[in-house]
């Protein structure tokens, strides 16, 4: 991906953040292949949220569960052919028990033309970079 795509990329976490979610799928290929960690480490199946209606779908699953759910990024590395890897921050707070958490996060981003057509996050930013060959 382009230095444009990775500041497309991290606007669209800074409109997440200010949940304000039309901006994110600015930034989302139609055809959004989405797959985020915190099923998996919740103890459930892995989802995969497809296309702009489930990345709606995604947002109001992390809406109703979560009071908070910010993500700050500490690093986005351009590794060419249409594709990032970023790693940071998320906190967490659960909506009723308003029990707060803080992990690292990492995210996979591969585009297309100038959109992310498929997201990995993962709960430990190793394995983001493990997936592109950046492990240790």
């Amino acid at each position: 991906m382009s230095q444009e795509n990775v500041e497309s990329f991290q606007r669209a976490i800074e409109a997440y953040n200010r949940r304000d979610f039309d901006v994110v799928l600015e930034f989302l290929d139609p055809e959004i292949e989405w797959h985020p960690g915190i099923q998996a480490r919740l103890g459930g199946e892995g989802a995969v949220y497809r296309g702009h209606a489930g990345a709606r779908e995604l947002f109001r699953d992390v809406t109703e569960v979560f009071d908070t759910f910010d993500i700050e990024l500490t690093e986005i590395r351009d590794l060419g052919t249409e594709r990032l890897v970023a790693t940071g921050r998320l906190w967490t707070r659960g909506r009723g028990s308003e029990a707060k958490t803080e992990s690292p996060v990492g995210f996979l981003v591969d585009g297309s033309n100038g959109k992310a057509i498929r997201i990995r996050t993962y709960l430990d930013p190793r394995d983001a970079l493990e997936a592109v060959g950046l492990g240790e």
